[in-house]
């Protein structure tokens, strides 16, 4: 009976690479809601503060593999959420962290997760992207991208089991960089604008973190029965007009007539030459001016539905956890409920 549990206990723990970033942070929330033991690497672990409650943290670091193989032991699921921090040395930080990974999931035997973007994706690949869709990148992000799908690719073929699921622009509670907290609702509060990066009849594909999150976590409850090496395309929120998520700001707040201008690419262009992350923004300012939508079959052929919240509700949620709205009572009493 002991060994039946222990079994059981195995196959229900998950260690989460990046969890105190957006996607680690709702991957884990989303885990421990569905009943798992989440373990969570992390430099520190006595200055972690808030985040999901119940995980297990553990001292290590992403870019040491033996700390990582240490974290990952007895564990049967691994989710790889962890990005550099900032835009310097993004290739030098972001590859080593994923290879520390796949060392750990050959060492334990568990399935490595990796959340992925459509970077990898040049403005040739559109307007749907398929799993199969040809990836000819033209960005550094993307070719950095293409080469953590590759590296996957290679480990499948040596036992490594992996899962790659694609999503768009992130939003959602605590999603700090991320263009809509730093493109749509950055500045005073209450906004005085919403500046919108592209034209606003050019389609826009927009991933809501909880429901991503879900996502990643339905997957990981079937993932025995996946192949060894898997790809998934997430839907997510897609907007023709692009510029509906800023309406949808609009009716969150309340404000109807609030302004809707052009995004300041020239402040943008004019900083380019002194600050890393402004040439990166003008590199994928392409996503903006054409439509690349993520096709989704696939994931709903095996989950039979994708996880949606609507966009109203999740444009308010998101507003609230940036402090540009206030909770009515009822969503006050439905948080303190949930907790």
């Amino acid at each position: 009976m002991t060994q039946a549990i222990d079994r059981t206990a195995r196959r229900r723990l998950a260690l989460v690479i990046g969890a105190t970033g957006t996607i680690g942070s709702a991957a884990a929330a989303a885990l421990k809601t569905h009943g798992w033991a989440v373990r969570a690497l992390t430099r520190d672990p006595g200055r972690i503060s808030g985040g999901p409650a119940g995980i297990d943290w553990v001292k290590g670091d992403a870019m040491v593999a033996r700390d990582v193989v240490r974290a990952a032991e007895g564990v049967t699921l691994i989710v790889h959420a962890a990005n550099p921090p900032g835009y310097r040395n993004w290739r030098g930080l972001a590859i080593p962290m994923l290879q520390a990974s796949i060392a750990a999931a050959r060492a334990s035997g568990a399935r490595l997760v990796l959340p992925g973007t459509v970077y990898n994706f040049g403005a040739d690949a559109g307007p749907v992207i398929t799993e199969a869709s040809p990836q000819h990148p033209t960005t550094r992000k993307g070719a950095v991208r293409v080469e953590m799908e590759r590296l996957l690719a290679e480990a499948a073929r040596t036992g490594v089991r992996s899962l790659i699921v694609r999503a768009g622009d992130f939003f959602g509670p605590h999603a700090k960089n991320s263009w809509f907290t730093q493109g749509l609702v950055r500045g005073s509060r209450p906004l005085q604008s919403i500046p919108y990066p592209g034209p606003r009849h050019v389609g826009h594909t927009w991933a809501y973190v909880p429901d991503l999150a879900e996502t990643i976590t339905r997957l990981a409850e079937i993932e025995a029965d996946l192949p060894d090496h898997e790809m998934f395309n997430f839907g997510g929120h897609w907007m023709e007009p692009g510029v509906e998520m800023a309406h949808a700001v609009r009716r969150a707040l309340g404000a109807p007539e609030l302004p809707i201008r052009g995004f300041p690419w020239y402040a943008v262009y004019l900083a380019a030459p002194f600050v890393t992350m402004m040439r990166e923004m003008i590199e994928m300012r392409y996503l903006w001016k054409v439509p690349l939508r993520l096709d989704n079959r696939k994931l709903v052929s095996v989950l039979g539905t994708e996880p949606h919240t609507p966009l109203d509700q999740a444009v308010r949620a998101s507003l609230q956890s940036l402090g540009h709205l206030e909770p009515t009572a009822v969503e006050r009493e439905r948080t303190l409920t949930a907790l």
